[in-house]
């Protein structure tokens, strides 16, 4: 089965999933929950035949989900320092990825980023301007269980110096011709592009996907 095949089938399990989840939160009797609980199960046994992990351990995932299912929110922070933007090494994968990380609840996504570039590079930033909202699952490994929306901001530096945290072993600046590999489901060229072009013209509109 081709690359795209796999996709396609991982999608039809993503939305599976999520209707499962929708429908056990709406149902109200057990016959209904039943065969929503029945659903998520097959789209576990989907990912567990695409990705070789056993079934249970998705199925597990799924039915800690509750409410109505929506995308995960992924917050990333785009900052220049002399014509260099600010990149972390993630302990993970040995790559690199602006600093950021999955939303949390009761935090407003400017605060979340700043938030985030402090404690994975050790700077203090000012998000300045949102850069972009992306598909995030058209930019990481499509396999990837949950949807997700990427929030990109510009952000300014207001102190602090480079510092590796529990999930960074690196921080440095990079160049747009000079740029390290990158840790793929968290950053990319298009996103480092995009935070280009908004530095070097803040009236250009956010991006979207």
């Amino acid at each position: 089965m081709s690359s795209s095949e796999d996709h396609r089938w991982v999608n039809w399990a993503r939305e599976v999933q999520a209707i499962a989840q929708t429908g056990l939160h709406f149902s109200t009797n057990d016959f209904d929950r039943k065969r929503y609980r029945r659903l998520a199960e097959i789209a576990g046994e989907i990912f567990s035949a695409y990705i070789q992990v056993p079934a249970e351990g998705f199925t597990t995932q799924f039915f800690a989900q509750t409410g109505y299912a929506t995308p995960k929110v992924d917050v990333r922070a785009a900052v220049f320092q002399n014509d260099k933007i600010l990149l972390v090494q993630e302990r993970s994968d040995g790559c690199w990825s602006m600093p950021g990380g999955w939303a949390d609840v009761n935090e407003a996504p400017a605060a979340m980023v700043e938030r985030e570039a402090w404690e994975e590079s050790g700077f203090q930033v000012h998000a300045r301007k949102l850069i972009g909202v992306y598909e995030a699952n058209r930019d990481r490994d499509p396999l990837t269980v949950y949807y997700a929306y990427k929030l990109v901001f510009l952000c300014d530096i207001v102190k602090g110096e480079a510092t590796p945290s529990d999930e960074t072993s690196a921080v440095d600046f990079f160049a747009l011709d000079k740029l390290p590999p990158f840790s793929a489901a968290r950053t990319n060229l298009r996103h480092i592009q995009e935070a280009y072009a908004h530095r070097n013209d803040p009236s250009r509109p956010a991006a979207f996907d």
